[in-house]
């Protein structure tokens, strides 16, 4: 591991390490292509004792190539004034910056760019459930004529690299790839012609800076992702152009988004497989992109002689501080990032801003001392009360937390155990490492109740005592063996079969049914109302259904209410149609979760102030608890 900290020469630049932060969507920009307080204050952080080579986010080279209304731009008269703050923030913290190039085509983004999508040949993208349109000879000219001002503009704005995106599905892979270029001009006949017009024209606008081409080792769709056959003429070319490394992702946005976004819950054998494909083809440098924020990942890639330098994206995200602590050998420390996507793309999917479940300052200038502190009690030891004692004591304030289990975490301590969601335990146990190192007094086994605050004396009260079970009022539903969806993932109490009734298709309702269906059970899931699984993140939904689509002992039944047990079976109405379904030997409710009780007249009498917090407020997710403490840190 210790190679990774020693300087790597790139072109006629010297990196100060082998890590790389790549290009990573923010939605922080403004609407008019400028760039915000916000971006300079993220990438001045990442770039701050992280990587020695930081890849801005995408830019794209024309208006219609555009993914996202807050994407950086860089064809505006005024862009390389703009992208010079984010070139010299990155340069102040000692690290190397690089602009990213890129033209979506059949996956840009209609929202963003007002317009019809343009690609080589049409094709619809699932993503944006678009069909593209041809491009013309004229607009291919523009386009390419694009790529030469945004690399002169990168020039002026100090960048020291330009990366050009040519993999993922978007428009250079478009035009390489045969199974969707079905052009019938000198852009049809010889596909690498675009990507070869594109290389001379960012090397006619930045002569002398050295380029990356970012590829997919593997488009993992084999129906419409770009053969290995038409990826070797791109490696080729970059070889004999001069380019100074490959950067090498997974996946297609269009066509195979899980691998694009590198989903935790997928395996690891196809990337490193990739890899080794890509690695007997081209002998410059390679960039790794892709789940590699745990060392042991980084050894057997380093091991194999695959690549040369590490990409960490949502490994800094979640912890920017990731390479520094690795280096002091302080591992305990890194808050790791869970790959569940529910914090970052999630909600850049929505339309809001970048987050991070883990991190919530992410882009946010680092609030100082208070100057009133105060002592603070904290009701309940789930995400919303640790965050809420974190960042309070780091501020200065005098915290108790007060937790009536035996365990921290609450939802949180139950979330890793779904089904593809195993890497988020590392997060949840980086959380009360920092709540242990932080100063703050924890009580366990203690509830929050007038005598802890007759013997604690607090200046200001912090309800965050979670959420409880929603119960459905059903008639004979006292007769059955029943677990709630907590005990179920606590281990508290005895799933008998072979029948079981999921009463609740969400997010925590599908979960529990895949992991019943993969354990052998015959389930039914049920849910009042469509769509099933909501909240969940649209990736980690995808994957689960098509997992439980190939299980047949799993049955999900939408638009399906429960209306009795009975001894010899359950009577149902879905769709307006009365059913029986025959006895399950276990229900497990998943029926939503209610705020937990606020505390009682006498705990209300005795503090001058309080606030509630978290699902005690409103029942959301953890990266709306984890916030929830953060934000109100920020108003103490």
């Amino acid at each position: 591991m210790k190679r990774m900290f020693e300087t790597f020469d790139l072109g006629n630049l010297r990196l100060s390490n082998r890590f790389v932060f790549p290009p990573v969507k923010l939605g922080y920009g403004s609407p008019d292509g400028s760039v915000t307080d916000r971006q300079v204050n993220f990438y001045g952080k990442i770039a701050e004792n992280g990587p020695g080579l930081v890849i801005v986010e995408p830019v794209s080279v024309t208006p219609d190539g555009r993914e996202h209304p807050k994407q950086l731009c860089v064809h505006l008269s005024d862009s390389a004034g703009q992208l010079r703050k984010i070139a010299d923030v990155i340069h102040e913290q000692g690290s190397l910056a690089c602009l990213h190039l890129n033209h979506a085509g059949a996956a840009a983004n209609p929202k963003a760019t007002g317009s019809v999508p343009k690609a080589p040949s049409p094709v619809l993208c699932p993503t944006t459930e678009q069909t593209a349109e041809p491009l013309s000879p004229e607009e291919i000219r523009d386009i390419v004529f694009g790529y030469r001002d945004a690399a002169r503009k990168g020039l002026e704005a100090g960048f020291d690299l330009i990366e050009i995106q040519a993999g993922h599905g978007y428009l250079i892979s478009q035009f390489l790839n045969g199974r969707i270029n079905t052009r019938q001009d000198p852009y049809g006949e010889d596909r690498p012609l675009f990507a070869r017009e594109v290389l001379s024209a960012v090397r006619s606008g930045a002569p002398a800076v050295p380029l990356i081409v970012r590829i997919s080792g593997n488009e993992m769709s084999p129906e419409k992702g770009i053969s290995p056959e038409d990826l070797i003429p791109l490696l080729n070319l970059a070889e004999e152009s001069g380019v100074s490394a490959i950067h090498v992702g997974m996946g297609n946005a269009c066509f195979s988004p899980p691998w694009y976004f590198h989903h935790g819950s997928l395996p690891d054998k196809p990337q490193m497989e990739s890899l080794a494909w890509v690695r007997e083809h081209i002998s410059i440098p390679l960039f790794v992109a892709g789940r590699m924020g745990r060392k042991e990942r980084i050894m057997e890639v380093l091991d194999k002689g695959l690549a040369d330098l590490i990409a960490l994206g949502r490994p800094l995200i979640a912890d920017p501080d990731l390479v520094l602590k690795w280096e002091r050998g302080e591992d305990d420390r890194v808050m790791y990032c869970g790959y569940c996507l529910q914090g970052c793309l999630h909600r850049l999917k929505g339309g809001e801003p970048l987050g991070c479940n883990l991190n919530p300052a992410l882009g946010l200038s680092e609030p100082g001392p208070t100057s009133n502190p105060v002592k603070v009690l904290v009701a309940g030891g789930g995400p919303a009360g640790m965050s809420a004692a974190i960042h309070m004591t780091r501020r200065g304030h005098q915290v108790i937390l007060a937790e009536k289990t035996d365990h921290l975490g609450g939802q949180f301590a139950v979330a890793w155990k779904a089904p593809g969601k195993e890497k988020m335990r590392q997060g949840l146990e980086a959380l009360k490492r920092s709540l242990e190192g932080c100063g703050a007094s924890v009580l366990m086994n203690r509830g929050v109740d007038a005598a802890l605050i007759e013997e604690t004396r607090p200046d200001l009260l912090v309800w965050a005592a979670g959420a409880v079970q929603n119960i459905p009022e059903i008639k004979g539903l006292e007769d059955q063996h029943v677990l709630t969806s907590m005990d179920y993932f606590h281990g508290r109490g005895e799933v008998k079969g072979p029948r079981v009734l999921v009463i609740g298709a969400g997010r925590t309702g599908i979960e529990i049914a895949e992991d019943l269906g993969k354990a052998g059970y015959e389930v039914v899931a049920t849910k009042r109302t469509d769509p099933l699984g909501s909240m969940m993140e649209m990736i980690t939904k995808k994957l689960s259904f098509m997992r439980i689509g190939q299980m047949e002992n799993v049955t999900l039944m939408p638009h399906t209410t429960i209306r009795e047990f009975k001894a010899d079976g359950v009577e149902v109405e879905r769709d307006g149609e009365t059913l029986s379904l025959k006895p399950f030997q276990t229900v497990i409710l998943s029926s939503g979760m209610l705020s937990a009780r606020g505390p009682d007249d006498e705990i209300l009498k005795a503090v001058p102030e309080m606030e509630i917090i978290g699902d005690a407020s409103e029942v959301r997710d953890i990266f709306n608890a984890i916030h929830a403490g953060y934000d109100l840190a920020l108003k103490y």
